[in-house]
């Protein structure tokens, strides 16, 4: 539209610039009508239609120039059209980039923080397990001191020997329990479990009531009640 509109306005400006020769034109043949009135002789008619032809001849030099201006002015503003129109592709296109790159810097940005969220609380997490395995190795310390505490007293007064053995258990091994083998051992093996609760295993020679024991230390924590029953019954194994 505005293409079509420049076209025009330049054609009007040059039909206006011609129109403005023909009454230039046309005022010059005026005058020279005019003059001519004065004086009729054929010479002079002569002269006029020279005139009149070189007047119309350089009129159309004119007019034709003025055609040619008008051509160029055209194609001039047809490239510069063209170069405005690359231009501004050019910058559409840098524009549409900037904005791609300000949306990875963004979905970056977001990103980091969700990193940065998920990096702490897994500081807080690790923070919170150091803190009770911590307190669940106190707690382990103590009862294992209080075992050896109880190991030995009962060494001497129940022939009663404890070992650390593999996976963190410790076997209790009886002895002066059989009158006629009082070296022969009856043991079996304790460790604490996830739970930090008592857990009893491996008993030689087997005892049913084991388990009946282990869940009855659990309640009470009476350990040393828990270690005379289990040495009673190692005994009643004996007298069967």
């Amino acid at each position: 539209m505005k293409l079509k509109l420049l076209k025009d306005t330049t054609k009007a400006l040059c039909y206006m610039m011609v129109e403005d020769e023909l009454a230039l034109f046309d005022k010059s043949l005026n005058e020279f009508w005019n003059k001519f009135k004065s004086t009729d002789t054929t010479f002079q008619m002569a002269g006029l239609r020279d005139t009149y032809k070189d007047s119309l001849k350089a009129f159309a030099e004119k007019l034709s120039v003025k055609l040619k201006e008008e051509d160029r002015m055209v194609e001039m503003f047809l490239e510069y059209q063209n170069q405005i129109s690359r231009q501004n592709k050019v910058i559409q296109e840098k524009k549409d980039n900037l904005l791609k790159l300000i949306a990875e810097v963004k979905d970056k940005k977001q990103e980091l923080e969700v990193l940065t969220a998920n990096i702490q609380d897994l500081k807080e997490e690790y923070s919170r397990k150091k803190e009770t395995i911590s307190t669940a190795n106190k707690a382990n310390a103590e009862r294992l001191k209080r075992l050896q505490k109880s190991a030995d007293l009962y060494k001497d007064r129940l022939g009663l020997e404890i070992r650390k053995i593999y996976g963190e258990k410790l076997q209790f091994i009886f002895t002066n329990i059989d009158p006629k083998n009082p070296e022969s051992p009856f043991m079996f093996s304790l460790h604490l479990n996830e739970a930090r609760d008592y857990e009893v295993s491996d008993s030689a020679p087997h005892l049913e009531c084991l388990t009946e024991f282990q869940e009855n230390v659990r309640k009470t924590n009476n350990f040393s009640a828990f270690l005379a029953n289990v040495r009673k019954a190692f005994t009643a194994t004996v007298h069967n």
